[in-house]
């Protein structure tokens, strides 16, 4: 299952050329470009729930728009420009064999808390057939509130592993 996003006119008329000019003068970023995200390869089983979560997702958390990073796949999601991205299908966190390792629960949904150097946090779900990210801006730091956004379409959708 694929999920493709008009290309943007502005894209198209730019050539390779002229592109490189433009990233090179708005110092290797355009306004309103998407960020980039790295696609899990999660296993067909995860893979196939991950479809399912997509289709699920809102379409605004905490007043952001839905802006999905690039490349296009169904396996990723982003509200806000990079502020919330999502990406399903991700490996187990090896952080998660760590007895110090923090936890919470938001509606229902266990997510490991990770907290990153100069970023915002990183939370991974628990206990479901399929891993799901989500990063938050530095803007997040202290506040989980985006997670409830992800209870009822993660749980409708990725079954627990226990």
């Amino acid at each position: 299952m694929t999920h493709t996003r008009p290309r943007s006119r502005r894209s198209a008329l730019l050539g390779p050329s002229a592109a490189l000019v433009a990233l090179t003068a708005a110092g290797c970023s355009l306004a309103g470009a998407q960020p980039s995200v790295t696609v899990p390869t999660p296993s067909s089983e995860a893979a196939a729930y991950c479809g399912e979560l997509h289709m699920e997702l809102p379409k605004t958390i905490t007043g952001l728009e839905r802006s999905d990073p690039g490349p296009d796949s169904v396996l990723t999601a982003g509200w806000g420009d990079g502020a919330i991205v999502l990406r399903c299908g991700v490996p187990r966190p090896a952080k998660m064999d760590d007895a110090q390792s923090k936890g919470i629960d938001a509606d229902g949904v266990n997510w490991l808390l990770e907290q990153r150097d100069g970023a915002g946090p990183r939370f991974t779900t628990t206990y479901r057939k399929a891993y799901v990210e989500v990063t938050l801006g530095v803007e997040y730091a202290h506040d989980i509130t985006p997670l409830s956004a992800f209870a009822v379409p993660v749980g409708k959708t990725i079954p627990e592993s226990l």
